[in-house]
């Protein structure tokens, strides 16, 4: 009775460990950089690529004046070709693919009114995404994470108890509210740590850092519940803020170091 689920399991886990050995920071830059491409490609065809505006240009500069340090800062051992598209987009957003490929939208900038310094943290944040590689973090924590849910659920089959009511897989919420989110709230809090430094050895005052967060939660307009941040991949905006406070006079001595 038990020899069938348990061969099962080490089949899992072999299939799993393979997995895991094939993802490499080359193979999932080259996969970004390809995804990228069609993305650049279908946003200027819908004429949303933004290279003129006042907004976009002082996107450039923040990159460009950032991208230095950015580079010295790649331990990965594979050189990122760095890349910023601006996209003309109310919506309020930012983000880097592995290997440097970064997009960032105009409404982040003109909704909140950010200055360079504002927008060097959200910089430094997505900069922090590619250079910390949690691309590849993130794949094979879930590979990991999917196979643990596998392996309790067929446990727990094996002694009769029921895995799924109502088309809810009980196991596999538990191993996502308890394993994965928690693992990206980490990540986004490392970024957040990371790209405060970057900013600051790139010439930016990170007592910014709080103040974004401050405007994005007015912006908001709701304070976050302990529930929603439970259930949330990122943090909330209050703990972003005070642990970024908390930071900022290590950041700042970096900053005035160099003036």
């Amino acid at each position: 009775m038990i020899l069938k689920p348990l061969r099962t399991l080490a089949l899992i886990a072999s299939f799993s460990t393979l997995l895991t050995a094939c993802v490499t920071t080359a193979s999932i830059n080259n996969d970004a950089a390809h995804n990228y491409a069609q993305v650049k490609q279908q946003a200027q065809a819908q004429n949303a690529v933004d290279t003129s505006s006042t907004t976009a240009k002082r996107i450039h500069t923040v990159f460009n004046q950032m991208k230095p340090y950015a580079e010295k800062a790649n331990k990965t051992g594979v050189p990122f070709q760095w890349e910023i598209t601006v996209l003309k987009s109310n919506e309020r957003n930012a983000w880097a693919m592995p290997g440097g490929k970064m997009a960032f939208y105009t409404g982040l900038v003109d909704a909140l009114n950010l200055t360079n310094d504002e927008i060097a943290v959200v910089m430094g944040h997505e900069m922090a995404h590619a250079l910390e590689e949690h691309g590849k973090s993130n794949r094979t924590f879930s590979t990991v994470t999917g196979v643990l849910a596998q392996v309790g659920s067929i446990a727990l089959q094996t002694q009769g108890i029921q895995t799924n009511y109502g088309g809810v897989d009980l196991v596999g919420t538990l191993a996502d509210l308890g394993l994965n989110k928690p693992f990206s709230r980490s990540q986004e809090t490392e970024a957040d740590e990371v790209g405060l430094m970057l900013m600051a050895q790139a010439g930016y005052n990170p007592e910014a850092a709080p103040t974004l967060w401050e405007k994005m939660s007015k912006a908001k307009g709701t304070s976050d519940s302990g529930l929603a941040s439970l259930a949330s991949t990122h943090p909330s905006n209050a703990s972003r803020q005070e642990n970024l406070a908390r930071l900022v006079p290590k950041a700042k001595a970096i900053y005035q170091a160099r003036q």
